[in-house]
């Protein structure tokens, strides 16, 4: 109960995530008692009178009865909703701060493992209740689902009957993606946080470099009373602004889009933004396609849809590993945070994989983008494709350079002290500024006398040097 917890804002990115999920259980719980996962067709008869008499699924119809006839149901619907989507940004964003203060290393490289896992989890399990209640914008996505499964080679039309028990849409992927996204996801994401929770208690944290902090030990608030303290207020403030989120920002108006039906789309029809990359890589990769023994491989659905996401979560997979390799890290724990700034190549790796990302999601709302701005929307997919390219590698160099530059600005201004405005001549003739010692200093920052481990770090890998004094390992 005295256990520790080194305290930082951005630790409490983990928490952030952990209670958005006690929310969206919760509210699904409540959801549950309404919501009939069912594809049977039946006809409005409802409180919202531009529907009725339209004839939809008895999913969609319960969503609407949760809309507007039952107390209190499209506060907690979007309440779910909003939670979900906080969900997905934190432990995106918690992720995030893993890498780039390197808190994955060794003995945690488990729980970064269970971290993308979660994530990966999080990712479908939005996705199943994104569709579920059958309106035209969901159907689509679940449209291009199809599409993705039939891409697969060999295997692809096989999943999609499995999926959809018959020919699109089918009458049983409804009922197959609530059991998957009441029971089967929400029991994988339960069971891997709390490992996750365990294996943190159990390591202990990370923490950042300071005066008396070592490998060795853990300064921070105790668990009982104070971190628990702050960590219970925290969750309050999650749940008042997601019921506030939920009272006043609308999200997600199904009764706007109407039912779904195999022979229409929504105009500018987006995903959330954690499939956007997946809607930006379909619409860039032009139309390629091979036909081998009279069978159709359409490269521009296999590709960036199957191959882009199974290599880039393979990449974040691996990415612990291969690092400690190169750095020769592999052998020692590592319990202190690193600045991102320390570790150029990390950092510019991953600037370049946000880069990446973030030109897929521009994509993914290409339509939108070149109606408001009017411009071509073939001249902007030219663009964007040439961005996804270019853009990463841009971003590479600008980072590494940037992280160099700010360390050499760091390590002068401990050498000569901060400027203090104040002019002076020399009895030379010459005029020369004043400085002052620097006295603060954020966390993991060096402070003075410098020594061996504040030097700057090398082009390659841009590693640290060791804590102690002593020759770096030859692979480094």
């Amino acid at each position: 109960m005295r256990k520790a917890f080194p305290h930082h804002w951005s630790f409490f990115l983990g928490e952030l995530a952990l209670y958005s999920l006690l929310v969206i259980l919760l509210t699904g719980v409540w959801l549950t008692l309404f919501f009939k996962p069912e594809m049977t067709e039946v006809v409005y008869d409802g409180s919202y009178t531009p529907l009725r008499g339209v004839p939809m699924s008895a999913a969609f119809d319960s969503t609407l009865q949760i809309s507007f006839d039952v107390r209190g149901g499209l506060l907690l619907r979007q309440v779910h909703h909003w939670a979900a989507l906080v969900f997905l940004s934190a432990i995106g964003l918690h992720l995030l701060r893993i890498f780039f203060t390197g808190a994955f290393r060794r003995p945690r490289e488990i729980n970064w493992l269970i971290g993308v896992t979660l994530f990966v989890l999080a990712l479908a399990e939005g996705f199943a209740g994104y569709s579920l209640p059958d309106d035209l914008l969901s159907g689509t996505g679940l449209r291009i689902a199809q599409g993705i499964m039939l891409s697969i080679p060999v295997v692809g039309t096989y999943l999609s009957m499995f999926a959809f028990g018959a020919e699109f849409p089918g009458e049983d992927i409804i009922t197959r993606l609530y059991v998957l996204h009441v029971l089967l996801l929400p029991g994988a994401l339960i069971a891997l946080v709390t490992v996750h929770l365990i294996l943190v208690f159990h390591l202990k944290h990370t923490q950042w470099r300071e005066p008396g902090r070592t490998r060795r030990n853990a300064v921070g608030k105790p668990f009982f009373p104070q971190f628990t303290a702050s960590s219970a207020g925290l969750s309050l403030m999650v749940f008042g602004v997601l019921t506030l989120l939920g009272a006043v920002a609308q999200i997600n108006p199904v009764w706007m889009y109407g039912p779904y039906r195999a022979d229409l789309v929504s105009t500018g029809a987006q995903p959330d933004w954690y499939v956007g990359f997946l809607e930006g890589a379909l619409r860039l990769v032009p139309p390629w396609e091979t036909t081998i023994a009279g069978h159709t491989l359409m490269w521009n659905v296999l590709l960036p849809a199957v191959v882009l996401p199974g290599l880039l979560f393979l990449v974040l997979y691996l990415y612990p590993f291969v690092e400690q390799r190169l750095t020769g890290e592999w052998d020692q724990e590592q319990h202190l945070c690193d600045r991102p700034r320390e570790r150029p190549v990390r950092t510019a790796l991953g600037v370049a994989g946000l880069t990446f990302y973030g030109v897929l999601l521009l994509a993914g709302g290409n339509d939108v983008v070149a109606f408001a701005f009017r411009i071509s929307v073939n001249a902007l997919t030219w663009v964007l494709r040439i961005a996804l390219v270019v853009a990463p590698i841009l971003a590479f160099m600008l980072t590494r350079r940037l992280c160099h530059a700010l360390l050499d600005a760091e390590q002068e201004r401990l050498r000569e002290g901060l400027e203090t405005g104040e002019v002076r001549q020399t009895v030379e003739g010459a005029y020369e500024s004043d400085h002052r010692p620097q006295r603060t200093f954020p966390p993991g920052a060096p402070r003075p006398p410098l020594t061996p481990a504040d030097r700057r770090p090398g082009p390659r890998t841009g590693t640290r040097a060791p804590e102690r004094p002593g020759p770096a390992p030859r692979n480094r």
